[in-house]
This record gives C-alpha cells, sequence and structure tokens, in this order.
C-alpha cells in the first residue's frame, strides 16, 4: 500500500490569516461586531419621518368637482382685418410649399365635398358649401399654374378666404353680420386641413406648419372645438381641493417609516401631532434657502470643494444642483402659493442681495422660468416678492441649523438604509428585490430631500451590504445583489427626481467625481468584502471534494466582478501568494482524506476478500471524483491561482496507482493458489477504469510516468476471452444457419425485395457477431498495439473457421437442392427398367418438344445471396481490423523469429483440371463424368460437378487441404447416370507430401487411370501460417470457391441445353436443311452445293437458347441480388465460349484427335452464333445506349479474345503452323531467360518467404517446373491464399492475370489445331519429348539450389524456403 494512503494533515494557524477558522469550519467573518454607529434609532427615526411627513404635505392637493351654473358665453366677433392675419403668416420671409402639394391638396378637398375626408368635423353642409366654392376658383387653370410656379401658401388662404365669403355672405341681409363667424370657422379648418397635408408629406416640423397652426389657433378663440358650433351650455363642474387630513392611515410613506423602524401607527400619529407646528412647508422652504445660500457661499451644511478631489467635480455637480433646487421651490410653492409674498412669519422684508456667482444666478433663473411654465401657477407670479429674511442669520452663525435636513445626512441616510434592507430581508425571500416599491421611494425621497447625490446613494448600499454580509446578515448571494443593483443602470422614469445622474450606475460614474467620503468609504468596503470572502471561499473550496459540496460560483462572482476588477481596489501581492499556498495544503488534506474514505468504503480490510470489483469501485470513485472536479471547474480551471483538479490528481493518483498495483497482483496470486478463474468481465471492467485513470493521469501529469504497465498485467484475460469466442464460434454458426428459413425479408407481404433485403439472417448474424467481437476489443481502449495486432490475428482464425464452417454447411444444403429431383423424376423413378428407357428414348427423339426452366427454390438463391454479401461484409471487417498494419506490426517485431521457424501445417491446393480419353459408360458413346475425392482413410474430400456427354470433360475445380505430413489422395471418376447407379469410369492416385512441394511452385499432372485416359491435376502448396493476411485470404477462398461451386451448379442446369444448342449436330442441322436434304442428296450423282443459310436462320436456331434463358433468368431475377446474378451470367457466357471452342477446336493434348475441323460456312456460322450471343448477354438498348446485361469488358475476356483470333489460325497450312508455334516458343523462352537474369540480379540476399510471388512462376524456363504441353513450362502462378486476403487484392490478381495473359502470348491454339491434322502427329511427339527433358532438367536444378542452400545455411531461391530435419521446408 501506500505510504501516502494513511497520513493525516495538520494545517498551520496564524492569528488574522485567511485560515483562522473554527475546526468544525463553521462560518465567521469576524471576530467580534464594530462599534454601534453614531446615529441613534430615534434620531433616524426622527428624520426619517419629517421627510415622510413632509412628503405628504407637499403631495398635489386632492379635489372634488361641484355642478355650478355658467353664464351663456357673449358671442364671438369675426377676424377684424385679413391684412394682420396674413402679417402673421408671411413673417419675415416666405416658405414654399413642397412639389405636388396642389395635387394632394385638391384631392383632399375632393373628398371633404364628396364627404369622405377622414378629419372629423367637415361633414357640415355649410362646410361643403364653402368648399366647393373654394375648389372652383383653385382649379381655375390661372390660378394652378401660378401655384406651381410660385408654390406658395398665402395665394391659397387668400382665395378660400374670398371663396368662404361669397359662399356663406351669399343671400344675406346687410345688416346681418352672422355668418362672418363661419368664415373665421371655415378658414381654419382650411388651414387645418392645409397642417394635415403637410404632415403626411413629412413636412410636420417646418417652420410654415407653426406659423399656420398659430393662425389656427388665432382664428378660433377659447379654444373651441372647430366642428362644435354649440355655446348655450348653462351649467358646468368646477374643482375644489379636499383639505388634508393629517392622520396616519392616509401618509403612505409615514406608516413605511413606522415598519421600518418598528413604530407602531399610534405612536407615530403622537410625534406627528407633537411637532407638526415645527414640521411645516414654511421651514422646509427656509432650509432649502438656507441650504442654497450655504452651497452658494461655500459654508458648512451643504457640499463645498474641499469635500471632492477636483474642482471640477465639485463645479459639475453644483452646476446640476441648481436647477434641482429651482425643482423643488417649485414644488414647495406649488402648494403653498401663499409663501410666494414672504417667509410664512408674516414679516414682509425685501429680499437681501443674490451671492454673486454665475452657479446662483443660474438657478434663480431656473427656478423664475419653471415657475412661470408650470400650469399651476399664475403667469403673474415672479419670484421678485420672495423673501429670503433667514440669510442674515445663516451668515452670522456658520453651523446650519435646518428642520428637515439633518447634520450627517450621510450618515443618517445610512444609518436609515440599513434598518430599511433588514426590513426587507426580515420581511421578503432570499430572490427578492433589494428593496420594494414603498421602500425605495422613501429612500429617494431621502435623498431628495437631504440633497444626498446619486453614487453617494449607491455607495451607502455597497457598505451597509458589506457591512450586513461581515455581520453574516446576508448572503453571498445578496451580497452580489447588492453590488449589481448599485452598480447597474436605473430604467428612465416618467418624472425622474431632482437628484443628478439618478439612472446611472455607479460603474457609469467616473470615481473622480465621488467625494472623497465616498471613496474612502467604498475603498474601505471593497477591502472588508475581500477578506470575508476569502475566509468564505476557503472554507467553501476544501469542501469541494464532497458528495455535495457547496458552490462557489457566487462568490468567485463577487470577487470576480465586483472586487477585483474594481480600479479602487489594490490587493497585496503577498496577500495572494499566502492565501494561494493555504488553499492548495488544505485542499491537499482534503483530497487526501477523501481517498481515504474511498478506500474504506471499496477495499476490504481482510485480504482474503479482496476481488477486481473492490479495484474497479474503488477506481469509479476516484475516477468519478476526478471528473466532477474536471467539469466543475471546466470554465474556470484555477480559482485564485489554485486548481483543484490538479491538486486531486497530484496528491490521490499516485497513491490510487501503488495501492491497485499491490491489490491487483494480490487478487491474482490468490486466485492461483485456489484455483480459481477471475470473471472475465471483471478483468475488463477493471481494465476500463485503470485506462480512465491513467489517461487522466497523463494528461494532468505528463511528466510523471504511470506506475505499472495495465496491458501487460491484465493481457491475460483478454486472450482468455478470445479464446472462449473461438470455441463458441462454429457453434454459433451451426445455430444461426438452423434458425434461418433462408427467405428474403421484406416488410409487407407483395412487396419487391430490394438487393439489401434479399440475404437471410443467418449471414447477416454471423457477421454482426464478428463486428461485435472486434468492436469489444477495440472498445477496450487497449494501448499496446502488438497486443491488438495479436488479438486480431487470433480473431481472424476464428472468424475463418467460422466462415469456413458456414460455407460447408450451406454449399451442403444448396447442393442438395440443386440435385433434388423434379416431379417428372419422381414419377419416372417409380416405372420399371424398361418403361424408363422408353421414356428416355421417346424424349431423346422428341428434340423439338419446348424445354421447360429448371424450377429454383428461393432459398437456394438466398444461399447464394448470403455469400455474395459475406465477401462484402468480410471485406468491410479487413478494412475495420487494419489488417495490413497488423500484418505489418507484427512482421518488424516478429519477423527474425518467424524466419527460424518451420510451419506446423501445409496447404495443398489441387485443381482437377480436366480428364482425356475417358471410358465411354453411356450408350451413346459418350459419358457424363464427374470426380470425387478421397483420402488414404476414404473420407470424402471434394466432387466435381457432372459434365454431360463428353469424354473430355474440363472440370477446372479446386479444393484445399490442410496436412501436417505426406497424404495420399485418391480421385474415382463416375459416369452420372439419371437412372440407376452410376457408372465407374477409373480411378488413379496422387502424394502430396511437403517435401516435394519445398519450392512453393504450382505443379501439373497427367494421372493415369486404372482403366483408360488421364486426369490432369495443378498442386500448389502454401505454408499454413498464423498470419492476420493468411487468415483473411483463407477466408475469402472459402467464400470465393463457395460462390464459384454455387454458380457451377447453377448454370449446370443450363448447361446441357447450352452443348446441344451449340453441338455440331446443331450445325450440321442447320446446313444440311434438315435430315431430308440430306438424304435427298444421296442419290444425285454429283456432290451436292453447301447450302446457304440465311441470317434469318441461324438467329433462329438460337432462339430456343435464348427464351430458354430469359425464363430461367425471369426466375432467378426474383431473388438474386444484381451481383450473384452478374456472376452467374459471367459463367453461363463462359460455358457459351466452352461450348463454341469444343465446336473450333479439341482439348489441349500431345496425341492426335479424332475431331475434324470445320469448314467455311460452318466456321462462319459459328462466329455468327458467337455474335448473337454476345449481344445477348450485353442486352444493350438500342435506343438509349444503356447496358442491361454482362459489361462488355466483362465479355471479352482471354478466352473470347483466344476464340476471336482463332480464326487467323484455323484454315493456314500446317507447315505455317509448326513454324509459328516454334517462334512462340523460342520467343517466350528467350523472355523467361532475360527475366530470370533479372531476378538473379535484384536477389542476392536471401528472402525467406513461404509463397512465392504471384508472378514468379510465369517468368520460369529452363528451371521451371513440369508444365502444361502446349505452353511448355510456362505455367502460371496459381492463386495463393495471400493473394485472396481482400477483394482489392482479389481484383488485382484478377487483373495481374489478363495482363499476364495478353503479355505471354501462347501456341495452345495453334496445338490444339494441329491435333486435327494427321500430318502434325510428329511435331506433337517432338514437343512432348521436348516437355520431357525440360522436366528433367528443372528437377536437377531444384536438387541443386536446395543443396546449395542448405550447405551455406542461406535462404532459398525463387523465394522458396529453406530445408530442415526430415528435408521439411522451413520459415
Amino acid at each position: 500500500m501506500s505510504s501516502a494512503s494513511r497520513s493525516s494533515y495538520h494545517p498551520s494557524r496564524r492569528v488574522g490569516s485567511v485560515q483562522s477558522v473554527q475546526d468544525d469550519r463553521t462560518r465567521s467573518r469576524i471576530s467580534s461586531r464594530s462599534h454601534a454607529p453614531p446615529v441613534s434609532h430615534d434620531e433616524a427615526y426622527s428624520y426619517a419621518l419629517r421627510i415622510a411627513f413632509l412628503n405628504y404635505l407637499l403631495q398635489p392637493r386632492k379635489k372634488k368637482k361641484e355642478y355650478v351654473t355658467t353664464p351663456k358665453p357673449p358671442p364671438r366677433a369675426h377676424t377684424s382685418s385679413m391684412g394682420e392675419l396674413m402679417k402673421e403668416l408671411t413673417g419675415s420671409t416666405s416658405v414654399k410649399l413642397p412639389h405636388n402639394f396642389r395635387f394632394i391638396l385638391e384631392r383632399r378637398m375632393t373628398g371633404v365635398i364628396t364627404g369622405i375626408e377622414r378629419l372629423p368635423g367637415y361633414s357640415d353642409a355649410s362646410v361643403k358649401r364653402t368648399f366647393a366654392e373654394a375648389y372652383a376658383a383653385f382649379t381655375a387653370k390661372d390660378f394652378q399654374k401660378s401655384i406651381d410656379k410660385d408654390r406658395k401658401v398665402e395665394p391659397l388662404v387668400l382665395i378660400f378666404y374670398s371663396s368662404a365669403t361669397k359662399a356663406q355672405g351669399r343671400g344675406k341681409s346687410p345688416d346681418d353680420h352672422s355668418w362672418k363667424v363661419l368664415v373665421d370657422r371655415h378658414l381654419a379648418m382650411f388651414i387645418r386641413l392645409l397642417c394635415s397635408v403637410l404632415k403626411d408629406q413629412g413636412n410636420d416640423k417646418t417652420e410654415l406648419v407653426h406659423r399656420l397652426a398659430a393662425l389656427e389657433k388665432k382664428l378660433m378663440t377659447n379654444d373651441q372645438n372647430l366642428y362644435l358650433d354649440n355655446a348655450e351650455e348653462t351649467h358646468t363642474y368646477v374643482e375644489k381641493e379636499i383639505p388634508l387630513t393629517y392622520e396616519v392611515k392616509d401618509m403612505p410613506m409615514v406608516q413605511i417609516v413606522a415598519k421600518v423602524f418598528g413604530v407602531t401607527n399610534s405612536q407615530v400619529q403622537n410625534d406627528i401631532d407633537r411637532n407638526m407646528s415645527e414640521w411645516t412647508e414654511d421651514n422646509a422652504l427656509k432650509d432649502y434657502k438656507a441650504y442654497q445660500f450655504r452651497l452658494s457661499a461655500g459654508m458648512a451644511g451643504a457640499i463645498r470643494k474641499q469635500d471632492f478631489d477636483l474642482d471640477e467635480a465639485f463645479d459639475d455637480w453644483r452646476k446640476h444642483e441648481g436647477p434641482h433646487l429651482a425643482k423643488i421651490f417649485a414644488e414647495i410653492l406649488s402648494v403653498r402659493p401663499d409663501l410666494k409674498a414672504g417667509s410664512g412669519s408674516g414679516n414682509d422684508k425685501p429680499l437681501l442681495g443674490r451671492p454673486q456667482s454665475m452657479y446662483d444666478d443660474q438657478a434663480y433663473a431656473d427656478l423664475s422660468r419653471m415657475i412661470s411654465s408650470d400650469s399651476n401657477f399664475d403667469p403673474s407670479f415672479s419670484l421678485g416678492s420672495l423673501s429670503l429674511e433667514d440669510t442674515a442669520s445663516i451668515r452670522s452663525v456658520d453651523e446650519p441649523n435646518y428642520t428637515f435636513i439633518p447634520r450627517d445626512p450621510r450618515a443618517v441616510y445610512k444609518v436609515i438604509l440599513q434598518y430599511v434592507m433588514s426590513f426587507v430581508r426580515i420581511h421578503s425571500d432570499a430572490s427578492a428585490p433589494l428593496f420594494s416599491d414603498e421602500t425605495e421611494e422613501l429612500l429617494v425621497e431621502l435623498a431628495v430631500r437631504w440633497r444626498i447625490p446619486q453614487f453617494t446613494r449607491q455607495i451607502t448600499v455597497i457598505e451597509v451590504s458589506a457591512r450586513m454580509f461581515i455581520d453574516q446578515e446576508i448572503s453571498s448571494e445578496q451580497l452580489f445583489n447588492c453590488f449589481d443593483t448599485a452598480k447597474e443602470p436605473l430604467p428612465e422614469p416618467k418624472k425622474p427626481p431632482p437628484i443628478h445622474l439618478y439612472t446611472s450606475g455607479l460603474s457609469e460614474v467616473d470615481p473622480s467625481k465621488w467625494t472623497l467620503v465616498d471613496f474612502a468609504g467604498y475603498r474601505q468596503a471593497l477591502h472588508d468584502v475581500h477578506e470575508a470572502l476569502l475566509r468564505e471561499l476557503f472554507t467553501l473550496l476544501v469542501r469541494c471534494y464532497e458528495p455535495k459540496p457547496p458552490s462557489v460560483g457566487v462568490v468567485m462572482g463577487v470577487l470576480m466582478n465586483h472586487i477585483l476588477n474594481d480600479p479602487a481596489f489594490s490587493p497585496r501581492e503577498e496577500d495572494e501568494a499566502e492565501f494561494s499556498q493555504q488553499l492548495e495544503n488544505g485542499l491537499r488534506e482534503a483530497a487526501m482524506e477523501t481517498y481515504r474514505g474511498f478506500l474504506d468504503d471499496n477495499i476490504p480490510r481482510n485480504q482474503q476478500d479482496w476481488d477486481f470489483a473492490n479495484v474497479v469501485s474503488l477506481g469509479k470513485a476516484v475516477v468519478g471524483l476526478a471528473e466532477k472536479i474536471k467539469k466543475r471547474y471546466r470554465k474556470n480551471p484555477e480559482v485564485m491561482g489554485v486548481s483543484p483538479f490538479r491538486v486531486l490528481v497530484e496528491t490521490t493518483f499516485p497513491s490510487f496507482e501503488e495501492d491497485t498495483h499491490e491489490i491487483i497482483k494480490r487478487v491474482i496470486d490468490m486466485a492461483k493458489q485456489r484455483n480459481v478463474e477471475i470473471d472475465l468481465q471483471d478483468g475488463f471492467d477493471l481494465y476500463k477504469e485503470l485506462v480512465e485513470i491513467r489517461k487522466i493521469h497523463q494528461e494532468s501529469l505528463p511528466s510523471k510516468p504511470f506506475v505499472f504497465n495495465i496491458e501487460a498485467l491484465l493481457e491475460g484475460f483478454v486472450w482468455k476471452w478470445i479464446q472462449n469466442a473461438e470455441e463458441k464460434m462454429t457453434n454459433f454458426v451451426e445455430e444461426a444457419i438452423k434458425q434461418d428459413q433462408f427467405k428474403v425479408r421484406v416488410r409487407h407481404e407483395g412487396d419487391i425485395p430490394t438487393d439489401s433485403e434479399r440475404h437471410s439472417h443467418s449471414i447477416i448474424d454471423t457477421f454482426t457477431l464478428f463486428n461485435q467481437t472486434v468492436d469489444q476489443v477495440y472498445q477496450l481502449g487497449w494501448n499496446d498495439e502488438a497486443h491488438i495486432a495479436r488479438f486480431m490475428t487470433s480473431l481472424a482464425k476464428a472468424f475463418a473457421a467460422g466462415i469456413g464452417r458456414y460455407c460447408e454447411i450451406v454449399e451442403q444444403q444448396f447442393a442438395r437442392e440443386m440435385e433434388r429431383q423434379t416431379a417428372q423424376e419422381v414419377a419416372t423413378a417409380s416405372k420399371s427398367a424398361q418403361e424408363k428407357w422408353l421414356q428416355y428414348a421417346k424424349e431423346a427423339w422428341n428434340t423439338k418438344e419446348r424445354i421447360e426452366p429448371f424450377q429454383f427454390l428461393p432459398e437456394s438463391f438466398v444461399k447464394f445471396n448470403n455469400i455474395e454479401y459475406a465477401m462484402q461484409a468480410l471485406d468491410k471487417l479487413e478494412k475495420l481490423m487494419n489488417v495490413d498494419q497488423c500484418a505489418e506490426l507484427l512482421e518488424k517485431i516478429d519477423g527474425p523469429k518467424q524466419q527460424v521457424r518451420g510451419p506446423a501445417h501445409y496447404v495443398f491446393t489441387v485443381k482437377i483440371v480436366e480428364g482425356e480419353d475417358l471410358k465411354a459408360c453411356d450408350p451413346g458413346g459418350t459419358s457424363d463424368p464427374y470426380v470425387v475425392l478421397c483420402d488414404e482413410y476414404q473420407k470424402r474430400l471434394a466432387k466435381t460437378r457432372v459434365i454431360p456427354r463428353t469424354l473430355n470433360p474440363r472440370w477446372d475445380e479446386s479444393v484445399d487441404i490442410t496436412v501436417s505430413g505426406a497424404i495420399n489422395i485418391i480421385a474415382t471418376i463416375w459416369d452420372h447416370d439419371m437412372f440407376g447407379e452410376h457408372d465407374f469410369v477409373g480411378r488413379t492416385s496422387l502424394k502430396l507430401d511437403p517435401k516435394h512441394f519445398g519450392d512453393y511452385l504450382p505443379r501439373e499432372f497427367w494421372m493415369d487411370l486404372d482403366t483408360q485416359g488421364r486426369v490432369l491435376f495443378r498442386v500448389t502448396m502454401e505454408g499454413e501460417r498464423d498470419d492476420i493476411q493468411f487468415h483473411f485470404g483463407k477466408a475469402f477462398r472459402h467464400l470465393k470457391r463457395t460462390e464459384r461451386d454455387m454458380v457451377r451448379k447453377v448454370t449446370s442446369k443450363l448447361t446441357m441445353h447450352i452443348n446441344a444448342s451449340l453441338s455440331r449436330e446443331a450445325l450440321r442441322g442447320l446446313l444440311n436443311k434438315g435430315i431430308a436434304a440430306s438424304m435427298a442428296s444421296l442419290w444425285k450423282k454429283k456432290p451436292a452445293n453447301v447450302p446457304t443459310v440465311t441470317q434469318q436462320e441461324i438467329e433462329a436456331a438460337l432462339q430456343p437458347l435464348f427464351i430458354y434463358f430469359d425464363e430461367n433468368f425471369a426466375i432467378m431475377k426474383q431473388t438474386l441480388t444484381d451481383a450473384t446474378m452478374m456472376a452467374v451470367m459471367t459463367r453461363l457466357w463462359k460455358e457459351v465460349l466452352l461450348a463454341i471452342e469444343s465446336l473450333l477446336v479439341p482439348p489441349l493434348s500431345d496425341k492426335p484427335s479424332s475431331q475434324k475441323p470445320l469448314t467455311q460456312a460452318e466456321m462462319d456460322v459459328v462466329y455468327k452464333w458467337l455474335e448473337l450471343l454476345f449481344a445477348f448477354f450485353n442486352a444493350r438498348d438500342h435506343e438509349t445506349g444503356e447496358v442491361l446485361g454482362v459489361p462488355a469488358d466483362v465479355l471479352k475476356s482471354p478466352k473470347w479474345h483466344e476464340l476471336a483470333s482463332l480464326n487467323f489460325f484455323y484454315f493456314d497450312s500446317t507447315e505455317n503452323l509448326v513454324r509459328t508455334s516454334e517462334r512462340m516458343v523460342a520467343a517466350n523462352m528467350e523472355r523467361a531467360k532475360q527475366q530470370q537474369q533479372i531476378q538473379q540480379q535484384t536477389q542476392r540476399s536471401p528472402n525467406n518467404r513461404l509463397s512465392a510471388p504471384a508472378s514468379f512462376g510465369a517468368s520460369s524456363n529452363s528451371l521451371a517446373p513440369p508444365a502444361g504441353f502446349g505452353s511448355l513450362g510456362t505455367i502460371r502462378r496459381g492463386k495463393s491464399i495471400m493473394m485472396s486476403r481482400n477483394l482489392g487484392t482479389m481484383r488485382r490478381a484478377k487483373e495481374e492475370k489478363r495482363k499476364e495473359a495478353q503479355a505471354d502470348p501462347s501456341d495452345d491454339m495453334i496445338i490444339r489445331i494441329l491435333r486435327m491434322r494427321p500430318e502434325a502427329t510428329n511435331y506433337l511427339k517432338e514437343r512432348q519429348r521436348q516437355k520431357e527433358r525440360m522436366a528433367a532438367r528443372q528437377q536437377a536444378a531444384n536438387i541443386v539450389r536446395q543443396s546449395y542452400h542448405q550447405g551455406w545455411n542461406s535462404g532459398p531461391a525463387f523465394g522458396g524456403a529453406m530445408y530442415g530435419r526430415n528435408n521439411l521446408p522451413q520459415r
């Protein structure tokens, strides 16, 4: 166990330090409360009550309405002179109207006439008559031109006045002047319309609009409504003031004062009644007169210049103080107008001279202007009679003697503020605002009456809140709100109080404009709060590792936003460093205490009870705490220069790592002693936790390594898990196949399945298992690339075994389904032998009967689709597992070791190529041969497909045989019979011994049968390697060969009809026009001419085959995917090419053939067939050009090119063909020799590999292995497992094979043509002897090479392997 795991922490204690806290860590900011304030409770209450009562006195008086009778107003007189009105309108200058004004005015006048004008009052008939008269004058052409040119308003007013006079005076007697009043009214309405038009055009603030408005007002005296013409009212309402009650119930602010100071309403009423004679408006006016004088004289009792640090600050404040005092005077005089003539004492003394200063002159001017503009004052009021008799006493006595203003307004206000904040805190919750509306109104009233600046009010809020926070009366959240309230600006009120910068926050006012007292108080408050917050922060932070730690966000918010960032605060660096050190020590002690708690909670005391779950739970606790701390402090990792996360990691992680290492080793040792297995999931969970801790360790402590290697300690758990997965892999595959019904997966019955739905669940579940297995390894986050590469290699081996088992079972089921008997065959099987032969003869004779397509089962094609899906999924899995990177990494690590270690197993690839001159077993002189391979214990290894009606079959089928030593395989050829038992054709055996394939090069063997004929085998050997690429290559080979076998089984159902349609019998039948035409030609004395065949007849001969293809393709398309369908059609095309080839030439051999060459006419028909079949399989749309079938580049395979070039040699002479063949052989031998020399030069150093390069076999010549007859030693390298490890390597190998076929021309076709020439028999024998000589030289060269390399202990030549004991190849 670590030495630090049980250590204890004893913090040092210093008097006055930030760590002077109680042992129980209770909150305590100061040791004792500060002294009581100098302002008493009674004094604060008295002055607060005075201001509240004054507020009541100065409130606007409430009024009530009374209904009284009024005399009828005298008749109005009309305007005496139009000229005087025009002088007022015109003024000194004339203003022009906007453009297009006349058009808009005429439209508006039209609206008046028609009654659609939107302004009220224009619907009267007399108004419409006047406007109609004026409209007629306005629309005169000459007048319109004049208005458009001058754009003046005076002509419009004059013409309208004239038109109104005509309209209203028409029909009236000369003595009747009542209508003239209507002229003034209508003219005023016209001017109002002019103003409306100007305002609509955006000219509402021009001088012209103001002049028109003044003219309108003069026309309508007594402010009468334009559209009301009734002055007959004789009754009206008048307002009268309601006298004051002087009762507390009618004084809201007085009630608030009573609540704040805890005084009853009755006591407050008594205090008011007792002091009512003194607390009057008169004394208030005297107070402010005295205050104004003292302010001007710079005397005590008002803020003076020496109260500010800068004279400019005082001047700025005093400049704004004058207008505010004027408002206060106006407020008092508005309530008590009787005080305008004197001071209220009855003495009518003249006003003393004002102090000679600009400030005072300005104050009086502002006051005079305010009173004259107040609607409640008589315009005749002036300050000329306002008495300031008390100024004489003010001058003689320096000390102020106010009634409503205390001697120290700031101190009293501060005490009252403290009472108010305490009251609000007690009577509201923590989320409520700092002040209620009533208390805020009280505080504003105090500041207004005592002339306290706004910044002083805000600073006192901070001072009081700081004292309350220190005294633990408010929380840090409330302190934060207090700072915000003081510093944030206020919303603009409808009627701001007479306080300078009332809406500005404290942060918006430059501290240089504060008073010295305010600045000093503010700084002191910041320092006091800073110390208290640090103590609070320390107490909270040392608890940050607790399960539910308190939040430090608010404390840090106050510190960062309102203390440390404030320019008025100036901390000492040594204090900050001391606090950081004390905080770090406290956190380390808290972290270690927390870790000790984790140990006690998760690790048992008795070591016998330890297991991985204890370590996992301990790791989860440590990681969980670390992640929680990291997440909590992600935005601000450091607090006052200390990182809680870093302290936690540095303190707990090394101890945890040491403890964990010791516990794990003890748990593993105890499990071995008890002979019990530790649960694998416990090991994985432990690894995940340790990895998380190591990740945090590396990020936080990069310079300090992790205590132990996690991967080396826990590697065995992964290998055990992989071993279990390998054991379950095959069983899972078998069970998945059992549960699978091999049906397409559609969402709704009747839907056409997409390609992604044509696979069944067994293959999907299998690869889901593979991917999940790989993902589980990756999800471990294993931090050792070599381990990962070895894990993936082992998993690849298990996957290859699972895929091999899947392919084996599915292929067996597929074969049974494809070889099942049809309903017709089942019915035939119940007949007697004679009935069977009669039926068989009848079907053989009636060849014109339509052939029904084979009824493929949908589940068979689903299995086919599964193999195609598996290849795609395996290719993705290969990329997911980074196969190439894993192989390269292990080659770097294990390369030297593997070179001296031989493989334990070998893989032989046996390809059954073809048979020649087999025994005929059918009555027609042919057989339907197939091959069965068995080992020496009669265990079946493989079975080929049936090749119908031939004695020279070509199977081209391969099988992989894994051996650890020599093995004999037996090949038995059988003749497939539809009825009865199959006939024996022949048997041969072949020994597969790794000693004979030490160079790992392909070999070909013509093996004679024990009856008649021979069979060609091509054998290649590879070492069984524990290599990830090898395992994937093996898995891909399983799938590819299964796919190939399935394709061949599908196409075999169509091959018989292909061979029948493309046979020599069909060709002769087409050329001879049937049997009758051929029989008639026998009676002719002269040989008949070759009948000509038309294009339609050639196409008609293939029409049954095309119909047969279409019918089978239609069945296949219902289930097969596009990829598998393409594979089937490509294989069918290959069968077509083989059928065409069998028409033209016999198989490749060194013996003469009895097959006769075709005539020119037959050749033409055959190549037309080839052209038609190419077009059919290509299925090119003639209109759009789209290829609907097999692409042309796939159809033009090497075999197609061979057939296309065959026409050049077919009718050539035997002599020319022999010379051409000899030239090709010589050229190939020379090219091989050059390539061998180049290879020997580039391969000076040995390169030990189990497999030769893919291109090696094609470049061999004199040292080549026994080769095929035609190519004479140019056997191309067979497909190795390593070349099939993914789809990419398979495509590249196929492309290289195509390129090799093009670059290395062969004379095989010429040899096959020569077999049909009897005169070429000697040349064929000579080529056979040449082949045997080449094989002997090759064998001798191999012996020499092997002896040379064994003697010098050097690497193998030609990519072979070294030979060790028992002549076995070594890697």
